[in-house]
């Protein structure tokens, strides 16, 4: 009895966020200039939409460093010859696009062979949060030179 309450709870909760994302994507459009972030592996309409609304103007960052650090995507430890300083204050930037991000990197993961493999090289050298975290920040980069130069994503690109 257990077990079919929780698939009715699964197929409503699945129902209601169908509901949800579509009166969504009626409600905002992705700008021309945003859409092809869907191009890149791991982003799909919710994600794009967010990372769209979230980012705002992309010419307010002037350097790609700037927007993946405003994503939560670059480490916050400040060192001097090998020894750690103190933290630099990692609650800075917008928890939205950590979110996003992070996301993305889940779903390139499971989803795209060339994601797959960065992946899994970094994990063979550190842990799966390190490589998660390097693959989001890839993501990250990628999505800014999409939105600034206004081009689909080029794979090739990626893994440089």
């Amino acid at each position: 009895m257990v077990g079919v309450v929780s698939k009715d709870t699964i197929d409503y909760l699945s129902r209601k966020i169908g509901e949800i994302e579509t009166t969504v994507e009626k409600k905002v459009k992705l700008k021309d200039t945003h859409r092809h972030l869907l191009t890149i592996p791991g982003i799909g309409k919710i994600l794009s939409l967010t990372i769209m609304l979230e980012t705002g103007p992309v010419s307010r960052f002037p350097k790609v460093g700037n927007y993946v650090s405003y994503c939560r995507k670059v480490n916050s430890k400040w060192t001097s010859n090998e020894k750690t300083k103190g933290k630099g204050n990692k609650k800075n930037g917008n928890k939205y696009l950590a979110w996003a991000f992070s996301e993305a990197a889940e779903l390139a993961r499971r989803y795209d062979s060339q994601c797959r493999s960065f992946y899994n090289r970094k994990m063979q050298k550190t842990n799966f949060m390190v490589a998660h975290q390097a693959l989001a920040h890839k993501l990250a980069r990628a999505a800014y030179f999409i939105m600034k130069e206004e081009v689909p994503f080029v794979p090739g690109k990626l893994f440089v």
